[in-house]
């Protein structure tokens, strides 16, 4: 769907309140209307049994500007005030579970809503999401832990409001604070605040904002009327989200013969790749979710030369769409189960997955296991192996709770696989801006002195690089003894610092610097963005960012550079498909120059669908 924002001076039409503007000269529309640029809609989302989130009718909703200064101020938008329908402009201290309950409630008074987005983050934390995130989708059920279920011993998401789950019947935008947003108050201010208790006379300052979709009820009931021909053109009325997951291993594995691999064993690293905020394609996930794929892509370059050592296969696996009910996990669950994937789960020894892992100067790592499985021996002999690395000591929590929301519940949804999620939390999460606009680079104290240029901001570890560093350092030792390494060999696996701090940069600050444009082909250096990967998992026809940035780098840090011409790599590519991933790459400016040195990289990085099995299956009520 399109979405715009439009602010505009409403005159009256035959003494009332008109819905659009009374005037049908271009010259004066320009004048009456002003656009507004960086605006984020709230959009509508669909599952099994109900829909969530906003969306306008369908040529738009407009109404008059009101500007919340207050929470007692709400009356004159939900009672008194003589303009209704009202688009309401809330400041972000507003933005408040109590307040749009009243407002969506009140909803016949109530035209749309506009966020106004701070220029820091609230110190008292804001999460939009549910505080028991993906509740009916892990492993803990009423026939698997039921004392655990529901979040019922530990409420991981305490700050959470659940907003993000709510449906609202009016649009509502986010709106940075910036100079559009000054027009907007003193649009207000100058034509529609009352003085003195007078109301405010006509013309009158209005906005219209836009953002229908024709999605409707639940997925089963939307991808009904997709498949019905209704027309001679008939149109998708809604989409899966979904896009790839890639997986890479420590030994080439034949990607073209699928199943069970005969004398394979292997250690699945993981981590999710996705983030959501209330806002459509607002997905800064520091924390959430950049803080594990960095911590696993570091351990990943750490061991590339370690894997001759190693007796088990170490799959470095990036999950994709984990918020919305672990999507990518239980597919990967479905294909192995059906011998759609490389290998299946007898083939899987153990599962290390790195969750929430950034630090402060005093916080440590805990590993989380699921003392269900655990009550079987094997099971838990295994994950007692895993032990601390590191100085930021990896420990068990110290009293029996559930896993954390996490992939690894879809594996033990389907048998009992030894596996711990590593967290920087030993009950609730210490993140809290969990899946918001606020986890973002500020949350991590990810900071720069002012005075230096991006190339020295690329190339400068900040604490919260050294931090990460250490923890990418204790994943690498974890995996190399779980594969088999020699632990006499574990001390000389060890992350770059300085890698750790050009990946945080690239997904947290500017995705497009001279790092990343050595990484990339040149058919993909125009995807780099000149702003912080948004971790939106998007439409599954669309190539999301987080998917290109983690396969382009994964490829880079895995792989080898091998002496041939840019046709000779294509070729490759086309030969070895079932074992090697080739990919000619931008490489490094030549000094003084705008040439490149390009190179082909060969690599075992692979894609798999990352789509519900529910769309495969066509049970869409499950």
């Amino acid at each position: 769907s399109n979405n715009s924002v439009t602010l505009l001076v409403i005159s009256s039409c035959s003494g009332r309140p008109a819905m659009k503007i009374c005037v049908s000269s271009n010259s004066v529309g320009n004048k009456i209307y002003i656009n507004l640029n960086e605006t984020f809609p709230c959009v509508r989302l669909l599952n099994a049994t109900h829909q969530i989130g906003c969306q306008s009718s369908f040529a738009g909703d407009v109404g008059v500007v009101h500007l919340l200064e207050s929470e007692e101020n709400l009356d004159w938008v939900l009672g008194s005030g003589p303009n209704p329908p009202y688009m309401v402009i809330l400041e972000s201290t507003l933005f408040t579970r109590p307040i749009m309950m009243k407002l969506k409630h009140g909803s016949q008074r109530v035209a749309g809503v506009v966020v106004v987005e701070p220029t820091t983050n609230p110190p008292d934390g804001f999460s939009p999401h549910t505080s028991c995130p993906n509740e009916n989708t892990g492993v803990y059920s009423e026939s698997y832990g039921p004392s655990y279920a529901h979040c019922n011993v530990t409420v991981w998401n305490p700050l959470g409001t659940g907003l993000s789950y709510e449906e609202f019947d009016f649009p509502i935008f986010s709106m940075k604070d910036s100079n559009d947003t000054e027009v907007l108050r003193r649009c207000y201010r100058e034509h529609n605040r009352a003085v003195n208790g007078s109301t405010p006379q006509y013309p009158l300052c209005a906005m219209q904002l836009f953002s229908h979709m024709s999605a409707v009820r639940d997925t089963a009931t939307c991808m009904r009327r997709s498949e019905i021909p209704f027309s001679l053109t008939p149109e998708e009325v809604c989409d899966p989200l979904g896009d790839e997951n890639v997986w890479a291993s420590t030994k080439p594995l034949n990607n073209t013969a699928k199943g069970h691999k005969e004398g394979e064993s292997v250690v699945i690293a993981a981590a999710k790749m996705d983030s959501r905020s209330f806002f459509f394609d607002v997905a800064p996930g520091a924390d959430g979710t950049a803080t594990g794929l960095v911590a696993l892509l570091a351990a990943a370059n750490a061991l590339r030369n370690a894997t001759a050592e190693l007796n088990r296969t170490i799959l470095y696996t990036f999950f994709h769409g984990e918020t919305f009910d672990y999507i990518g996990s239980s597919r990967m669950v479905y294909d192995m189960e059906n011998n759609q994937f490389a290998l299946d789960l007898d083939n899987v020894h153990s599962i290390l997955e790195v969750g929430q892992v950034a630090l402060g100067s005093n916080s440590r790592l805990w590993l989380h296991s699921d003392p269900v499985s655990r009550r079987n021996s094997s099971v838990n002999v295994e994950v007692r192996l895993y032990s601390p690395h590191s100085r930021s000591t990896s420990i068990y929590p110290n009293v029996t709770q559930p896993l954390p929301p996490s992939s690894l519940q879809r594996f033990l949804r389907a048998r009992p696989i030894p596996g711990v999620v590593i967290e920087n939390h030993q009950a609730s999460f210490t993140n809290k801006y969990y899946q918001s606009i606020f986890d973002n680079a500020e949350s991590l104290q990810l900071n720069y002195s002012p005075n230096l240029t991006a190339e020295e901001q690329l190339e400068f570890v900040t604490d919260a690089a050294k931090n990460l560093t250490e923890v990418a350092t204790a994943v690498a030792r974890g995996l190399y003894l779980q594969a088999g390494g020699h632990p006499a060999g574990m001390n000389a696996v060890q992350a770059d610092s300085r890698l750790v701090s050009k990946m945080l940069y690239t997904f947290l600050v500017r995705g497009k610097n001279s790092w990343s444009e050595q990484l990339v082909s040149p058919e993909l250096a125009s995807q780099l963005k000149d702003r912080p990967t948004n971790f939106y998992i998007g439409v599954h026809q669309q190539m999301s960012e987080p998917r290109f940035m983690v396969q382009t780098i994964l490829a880079n840090l895995t792989g080898t550079i091998v002496n041939v011409t840019k046709e000779n790599c294509q070729k490759q590519k086309e030969d070895e498909e079932d074992l090697y991933y080739y990919q000619w790459v931008q490489g490094p400016l030549r000094p003084n120059s705008t040439e490149r040195d390009s190179f082909c990289v060969r690599s075992g990085v692979r894609r798999f669908a990352a789509k519900s099995p529910a769309f495969v299956l066509r049970e869409y009520t499950s």
